[in-house]
């Protein structure tokens, strides 16, 4: 890939590893189990892997000399929070659209309408200017005119969090979650490696199981991620109504 020496670059470098890791994990299976336990689980690794990028990790690799306090940390959890738990309802969106005009209940006659109907139910944003169907605005996001599934992305939105509390909890790390770096754990590493070796050879539920102890994927391990944070936003919008 071609990068810049950025944070979000830095960040992207560990979600491509983590196809990697996984891909070389599973390649002595057979050709058909050669994947991911669902597609989920493939885009998930990687930034399950990144979310271990802590002040502790950077001096670890030699980044930072010094490890900062913690006076910053609702300032990084509110940047990653704008771009980790917003995305999730564009998640939803895409791949809705996608269902919708798969089963014919979007029409091509409605198809930009549609997808600002979606945007406003679960995102709660409207077009800054006005737009008709001779616009095609679903057509922006790459994976609608290359028929690339989108609900992956949600779901890994979700696993890297579950992911990475059941990494923590093996590693035995305490302290915030939003601390937490497995980096160099050999429990945690071996807990994460035969999950990635059994590529898709078991059903997903398994392979969640191996690794968190839950069949179920559960979402309050990004709440947990963002405690500190949820608890400060609760205290800035006190007596306010927020919603569309």
């Amino acid at each position: 890939m071609c990068i810049d020496p950025t944070a979000d670059e830095f960040v992207t470098i560990h979600h491509e590893l983590g196809h990697s890791f996984y891909q070389r994990a599973y390649n002595g299976l057979d050709p058909l189990h050669q994947s991911g336990a669902h597609d989920g689980f493939h885009e998930g690794i990687g930034d399950a892997i990144a979310l271990s990028i802590t002040p502790e990790y950077l001096v670890q690799v030699g980044l930072l000399d010094q490890a900062p306090g913690d006076a910053g940390d609702l300032a990084l959890l509110l940047r990653s929070a704008l771009d980790k738990v917003a995305f999730l309802p564009f998640g939803i969106v895409v791949d809705q659209w996608r269902w919708n005009v798969f089963a014919g209940t979007t029409s091509p006659e409605t198809y930009n309408a549609d997808w600002w109907r979606l945007a406003e139910r679960y995102q709660g944003i409207r077009p800054p200017v006005p737009r008709s169907e001779a616009d095609f605005d679903p057509g922006a996001k790459y994976h609608v005119p290359a028929n690339t599934p989108y609900t992956r992305y949600f779901l890994a939105h979700i696993l890297q969090y579950q992911f990475h509390r059941a990494l923590c909890e093996a590693a035995g790390v305490d302290g915030p979650l939003h601390r937490c770096s497995i980096y160099g754990n050999a429990v945690a590493g071996k807990k994460l490696g035969a999950m990635l070796e059994a590529g898709a050879s078991r059903p997903w539920p398994d392979a969640l199981e191996a690794l968190t102890g839950s069949r179920e994927m559960d979402a309050t391990a990004i709440l947990d991620y963002y405690a500190p944070l949820r608890a400060w936003l609760d205290e800035q919008n006190r007596d306010r109504t927020c919603g569309w």
